[in-house]
């Protein structure tokens, strides 16, 4: 019985003839149900026909007929996709899981592997025991990887790098210590980083000539331009000029307007000025009149304080002498 079986699934794999094949394997069916009990009213929800024996026969579309070996005996299952080891091939009589090559764990074809099985390595779908040159082994991967340059930590090949090594700056694949000229290091994104400069503007025209923000009533003055800043420079680039200028200028002298008013006002000030200052002199000179006064003044009562002292100590020792009368005669 299992004979006839796989005859019948090797005559449905090679018919060419998709209307022979039908009706051949319509009559190889009707055969098989008849000597192996076949149903159409399967428990399993992919098969459309199975057998007691043999379980699925054949799967409702979309599925795959995947046979599992179980001692010496094949079951036949239907899966909506192949289990791991084994590759899905789409035919218009039936879908089918093919294993894959002994070295691949998974597949997606037969000539093309997606993961390798221990002690192999995968390169370009294929499961190789050693890696080309410049790549080496990564037995987490189970891959060929290229052999990064030592300042990277990881690469695309030996030649271009897609993350640096801590301190070190990125740029078109390459690791940098100091960045090339007309780049910056930038922290943030630890990459090289193209130098922005500052650019301005053009020049302002002339402004008048002027001396303490007054255009008349001198002969030397300043004149200033200015100009924008249209982009401002990063860190490194390059820093902007000036963006204003001064330069003198010489006009031809004139009054400014109303100028008699103003000097007329500056002379009155002037006047009062000089008053106030005669008037305080006066006043300092008056004080010091009245000091010298009181000086004199207070120097006169001391003399007379004295002179009476000492005649009062002559009476008290007798010798008390008339005064004398202007023509020198006693006072009668």
């Amino acid at each position: 019985m299992q004979l006839q079986l796989i005859s019948f699934v090797l005559i449905i794999l090679h018919c060419m003839d998709y209307t022979g094949c039908q009706q051949h394997s319509s009559s190889r069916h009707r055969q098989h149900k008849q000597l192996s009990g076949v149903t159409s009213g399967c428990q399993q929800g992919g098969c459309l026909t199975c057998s007691d024996y043999n379980g699925c026969l054949s799967c409702k579309p979309r599925f795959f007929m995947h046979l599992e070996r179980i001692g010496m005996k094949q079951i036949g299952v239907c899966m909506t996709s192949c289990p791991p080891g084994f590759f899905g091939t789409r035919l218009p009589e039936r879908n089918t899981c093919t294993k894959c090559r002994s070295e691949c764990d998974s597949c997606f074809n037969k000539n093309f592997c997606t993961r390798c099985r221990a002690g192999f390595y995968l390169h370009l779908g294929k499961c190789l025991e050693n890696c080309p040159d410049g790549l080496i082994r990564s037995d987490t991967q189970r891959e060929c990887v290229p052999q990064c340059p030592a300042e990277c930590e990881s690469c695309v090949n030996s030649e271009t790098c897609t993350r640096c090594r801590p301190g070190l700056y990125q740029l078109s694949g390459r690791c940098h210590h100091v960045c090339p000229e007309d780049y910056e290091p930038s922290d943030k994104l630890m990459e090289c980083v193209p130098q922005v400069h500052c650019e301005v503007g053009e020049w302002s025209e002339w402004s008048p000539c002027s001396k303490a923000g007054r255009t008349c009533g001198f002969k030397r003055g300043q004149e200033t331009r200015t100009r924008q800043v249209l982009q401002y420079p990063s860190p490194f680039g390059k820093p902007c000029p000036d963006i204003s200028e001064i330069k003198e200028c010489l006009v031809k002298r004139r009054k400014c307007p109303g100028g008699r008013r103003k000097n007329d006002r500056r002379e009155r000030r002037n006047r009062n000025n000089r008053k106030d200052k005669e008037n305080q002199e006066g006043r300092r000179e008056r004080k010091r009149d009245r000091e010298r006064e009181q000086e004199e003044r207070d120097t006169g009562e001391r003399e007379d304080s004295d002179n009476r002292n000492k005649t009062e100590h002559r009476h008290r020792r007798g010798h008390y002498t008339e005064p004398l009368s202007p023509e020198g005669s006693l006072v009668q």
